[in-house]
């Protein structure tokens, strides 16, 4: 089994700046491609970023630029530090892990709440 414990999300002003961060824990082989996703109210759930186990990154464009995903893993964490942002920027966040385990699959992070105010 394994767990994935996201933290960091909060109330920020317009322009201002947060770090988000994902751990991963249990019974891990190796973690593969690890992201960050988001959600805004009445909205699908879309992808923020990207980073392989060698560090190659995507973005979506609305936050290339301005978001910066990160990973370390000797900690089987993921990082996601996102400046300058905006209200569009609201939503939930999720990580998503590649693991492999007994049984490789995706795992989801709980989801950690980022609100900007204008």
């Amino acid at each position: 089994q394994v767990q994935l414990v996201e933290s960091g999300g909060g109330l920020v002003q317009s322009g201002g700046s947060l770090r988000l961060s994902c751990a991963a824990s249990g019974i891990i082989f190796s973690i593969n491609t690890m992201g960050w996703y988001r959600q805004a109210p009445g909205k699908e759930r879309e992808l923020v970023a990207t980073i392989t186990r060698s560090g190659t990154t995507t973005y979506a464009d609305a936050v290339k630029g301005r978001f910066t995903i990160s990973r370390d893993n000797a900690r089987n964490t993921v990082y996601l530090l996102m400046n300058s942002l905006q209200p569009e920027d609201t939503g939930v966040y999720y990580c998503n892990v590649g693991v492999s385990s007994y049984v490789g699959r995706n795992y989801w992070g709980q989801g950690t709440q980022v609100t900007v105010s204008s």
